[in-house]
């Protein structure tokens, strides 16, 4: 085994002009809306690390302990897939259950915040000696390319935290197939699914009582000041999150206090008292619901793992 403690870094990122763009569309519409990608900055992503510790927010915990009390049997299914793909590495916390366990020889972590992921990979580097480590920069949203990573190698894609959910269900339909093409014949993907269940829970853990999602949710207007030229209050905004039940998710919005305008650059946006610029869904799913939409896109199911509660899921899909 190699004794390598640096990573194998690429940068993909979209340019920055692409947010400019996506964000004057987004607040042109007549329901104001940001791409929930703005979130991850380095900042943004240090904000959400506080979230998945907050008591009301289970899907972080729920999922670790499923990947714990699971981990032997997934291992049975992916031994295998050598190359461990994960999208939206983050932290890379979940992902250390299963390079303990599968013990790929490659490891890919791809994330949209260059910096959160050039540390969090530089540190798996660090503690796993014996692992091929890459980083890869870039929006998974849109059509990826690993071309630059190792090839001849089965791949296992882990997509943890129920990010999924981020996507309408259209978007997540098209986002499997180009991974279902993208991983190819003998792929596996390991997939963390947020599960439909009461609503009070749900609207508690998108609005925690030491308001870290709040912090999180207005960050990304933050960001657009540093990054845009825009020059949002943040004063003047305010967190709102709540369960619509006819759409089965979650939905989060920064709320006008007041009648205002805010520039980006040369564009003006006004806004009402009360009205709302919509930053994120995250969609519940049943297990048979989530199933039929990954069968429609190439997937084959193959074995999914729940809690007791029945709160979260992880779903394990093949391409063949």
């Amino acid at each position: 085994m190699s004794q390598n403690t640096a990573i194998r870094f690429y940068d993909l990122h979209p340019p920055q002009t692409d947010h400019i763009g996506e964000t004057i569309e987004g607040l042109s519409k007549k329901q104001k809306q940001l791409p929930p990608k703005l979130f991850y900055d380095e900042k943004g992503s240090k904000i959400f690390d506080q979230i998945c510790e907050q008591p009301e927010y289970y899907p972080t915990r729920t999922e670790i302990e499923i990947l714990r009390q699971n981990a032997r049997e997934i291992a049975e299914y992916c031994s295998d897939n050598n190359l461990l793909l994960e999208l939206g590495s983050g932290a890379s916390k979940k992902i250390r259950i299963l390079l303990e366990t599968l013990r790929p020889n490659s490891y890919v972590g791809v994330d949209i915040s260059k910096e959160f992921l050039i540390e969090s990979t530089t540190r798996l580097a660090k503690d796993y000696p014996w692992l091929d480590v890459h980083a890869t920069c870039a929006d998974f949203s849109h059509d990826l390319d690993l071309t630059h990573c190792p090839d001849n190698q089965r791949i296992l894609a882990f997509f943890p935290g129920s990010s999924i959910g981020n996507f309408t269900p259209t978007e997540a339909q098209l986002f499997l197939g180009r991974l279902h093409k993208l991983i190819g014949p003998g792929g596996l993907l390991l997939i963390g699914v947020d599960l439909v269940k009461d609503i009070d829970i749900l609207n508690a853990a998108y609005n925690d009582s030491h308001g870290v999602t709040a912090r999180f949710n207005l960050n990304l207007l933050e960001r657009l000041n540093f990054e845009l030229d825009a020059n949002f209050d943040l004063e003047r905004f305010q967190h709102y999150a709540f369960f619509n039940p006819h759409h089965s998710r979650i939905e989060m919005h920064l709320v006008s206090r007041d009648e205002q305008t805010v520039h980006l650059g040369p564009h003006r946006f006004d806004f009402r008292k009360g009205e709302s610029i919509h930053t994120e869904n995250s969609y519940k799913y049943t297990i048979d619901g989530f199933e039929e939409m990954a069968r429609n896109t190439g997937w084959r199911p193959v074995k999914f793992w729940t809690d007791d509660a029945q709160k979260f899921s992880i779903q394990l899909f093949s391409t063949e």
